[in-house]
């Protein structure tokens, strides 16, 4: 069996929603269906995290063996305004722990955004550190986690920021165009 672990916040957890309704456990369906069954999916979602709870939440989840690694953080840095540099900091310890604990392991960065409308630079400089990182990684990467799903009322639950079950299949959708490359039959 290989396993696939996604480490990530509420949008992983599926908040509001059962767990079979979060994009993980999609993909675990997906993975089914297309006949990868030799693949288990870890959801290692936290409501409420940042970068800096899944760097220490991290170790819990190394001993176990990873093949794929999933690294879906940073929507809560951009929703409490933290400094991009530590932000950046923060997914690059998380990047270096799983190469140096797992070095076989294929990683795929979930890119994060934060709407425009956030005054001054500070936008901008959050949905670049995504991409410099995954470049400087040489790791593959999904541009922006909730493309087409942000901001769009009939995919989000009452609150408007966290995805409701049909949001939560574009989450799939958009992880699954990147993982499908990532996997080994």
């Amino acid at each position: 069996m290989k396993n696939i672990l996604f480490l990530g916040d509420s949008l992983t957890a599926g908040y509001g929603l059962v767990a079979a309704q979060a994009y993980p456990s999609l993909i675990q369906e997906k993975l089914k269906q297309e006949g990868y069954t030799n693949y288990k999916v870890l959801n290692a979602g936290l409501s409420g995290d940042t970068t800096s709870g899944g760097l220490y939440r991290l170790d819990r989840w190394l001993s176990e063996p990873i093949d794929i690694f999933v690294l879906a953080l940073g929507a809560n840095d951009g929703l409490r305004g933290i400094p991009t540099r530590e932000t950046a900091q923060n997914l690059q310890q998380i990047i270096d722990k799983v190469k140096l604990h797992h070095p076989n392991a294929k990683i795929i960065l979930s890119g994060m955004e934060i709407p425009d409308i956030v005054p001054g630079r500070y936008a901008a400089e959050f949905r670049k550190l995504f991409r410099e990182l995954a470049l400087k990684n040489n790791i593959a990467f999904i541009p922006f986690l909730l493309e087409g799903v942000a901001g769009m009322r009939h995919l989000n639950l009452q609150d408007g920021l966290h995805p409701n079950a049909e949001g939560q299949k574009l989450l799939a959708n958009h992880t699954w165009a990147v993982l499908k490359d990532a996997l080994e039959v």
